[in-house]
């Protein structure tokens, strides 16, 4: 059994973007927390990595859109706390045939929840974004408060707050066994800690410290490919040029999108949402054959809509989708063990959500009154997962 010394209020397993709002929003409020990490930080294992996602508000959904409006004040915070930039607003560039239903949820959307946008139609598109080429019957939805998020950074600089406020992080500590009780005991490579309650948000490998715990949830775990477009005028899709990011609907069967130059000198970052399956513990295995068919899908549209980008990737990198059936995330707590809280399933669109997601999980963890409706997010919700499950 630990030692009374290593009793903690919380402790959070996995530290990528989740894991670290959570631990940072605990610490905030004085609670002693532990964060766990598996791998040496930084690492590139995981789903946080990199040095850049999107920020957006534009969502189908009501409740993301809500809930993005209190993610930029807290990331306006954590940057101001930091001293260090961590969003660039470059507006984000919808793109999609007029008749696309899903942008026009989209657009109800914004404008139900009074978010700036605009509708370019073909030409003001063409005049707009001249190193754009549209497809006939393509048409625009500007939202300008959408942008880019230093990844890497905001990690950086999360752990750094977590430390000052007083948290603990332990990277290169992989957890072996989980023991619920009144006090939940997490046994590690090293050690043996007890808490009040624990958080799991270990994106691709959450099934496995959930197995043992009695519950499989209906995770998808994908291997991405980040691909990388070398410009033929340098500068030419860059922030400088007032180049946004940009989502393509209706273009290919998954979303493609993309980011200004920036990270990489000379270099545009444009990928498609969606890959293969992939064991996390062999990320880095070879190419499978739909890995050439999603890089195929990318090198055409850049051919097509992006004319001044050679259309061949010049770098690709490989990041983890953590999926559920329904691509909403799951925050809940285990249905058996109350101090025992979930925060899983982010499917490729959670980083920007990570402050409000963080602010959630510390709220189940110290069962208060969560902030927003939870009823999307349930495990619940999910009817395959009967008792024969638990």
């Amino acid at each position: 059994m630990a030692a009374q010394k290593d009793l903690y209020d919380a402790i959070v397993i996995g530290a990528g973007i989740q894991g670290c709002f959570t631990a940072y929003h605990l610490a905030k409020h004085r609670k002693r927390v532990l964060l766990l990490e598996q791998f040496f930080l930084p690492h590139s294992r995981g789903s946080s990595h990199g040095q850049s996602r999107i920020i957006r508000r534009a969502y189908p959904e009501d409740f993301y859109t809500q809930m993005m409006a209190e993610c930029y004040q807290i990331w306006a915070q954590l940057e101001h706390e930091a001293g260090t930039q961590l969003y660039r607003q470059t507006g984000l560039l919808l793109l999609g045939m007029k008749e696309n239903a899903e942008l026009k949820i989209i657009q109800a959307t914004l404008s139900r929840q009074g978010v700036e946008h605009q509708c370019l139609p073909s030409e003001e598109l063409k005049q707009r974004f001249p190193n754009i080429r549209l497809a006939r019957g393509e048409v625009g939805l500007l939202e300008k408060s959408g942008g880019v998020l230093y990844a890497d950074k905001a990690l950086r600089a999360l752990q750094d707050a977590i430390r000052q406020l007083g948290g603990i992080v332990h990277d290169g500590e992989k957890v072996m066994e989980i023991k619920p009780g009144l006090l939940v005991v997490v046994k590690t490579t090293s050690r043996s800690y007890q808490a009040k309650s624990l958080i799991i948000t270990a994106g691709p490998w959450t099934n496995r410290l959930l197995r043992p715990l009695g519950i499989e949830l209906p995770l998808q775990t994908l291997r991405i490919n980040v691909c990388y477009w070398r410009e033929k005028v340098p500068g030419s899709y860059g922030v400088s040029q007032a180049f946004p990011c940009f989502l393509g609907f209706s273009l290919a069967p998954y979303h493609i999108y993309g980011l200004p130059s920036g990270e990489y000198p000379g270099l545009m970052k444009v990928c498609y949402h969606h890959g293969n399956n992939a064991d996390p513990e062999e990320r880095d295995c070879p190419a499978a054959f739909s890995d050439i068919q999603d890089v195929h899908i990318l090198s055409c549209f850049v051919r097509d809509h992006l004319p001044n980008l050679e259309p061949e990737p010049a770098v690709m990198e490989h990041c983890m989708y953590t999926n559920t059936p329904d691509e909403h995330f799951i925050l809940d707590r285990h249905p058996k063990y109350d101090n025992i809280v979930i925060g899983a399933g982010f499917s490729g669109h959670g980083f920007k959500l990570s402050p409000v997601v963080g602010k959630i999980l510390y709220e189940l963890s110290m069962k208060l009154m969560p902030s927003y409706d939870l009823t999307p997010f349930r495990i619940s919700r999910f009817p395959s997962l009967g008792k024969a499950h638990m």
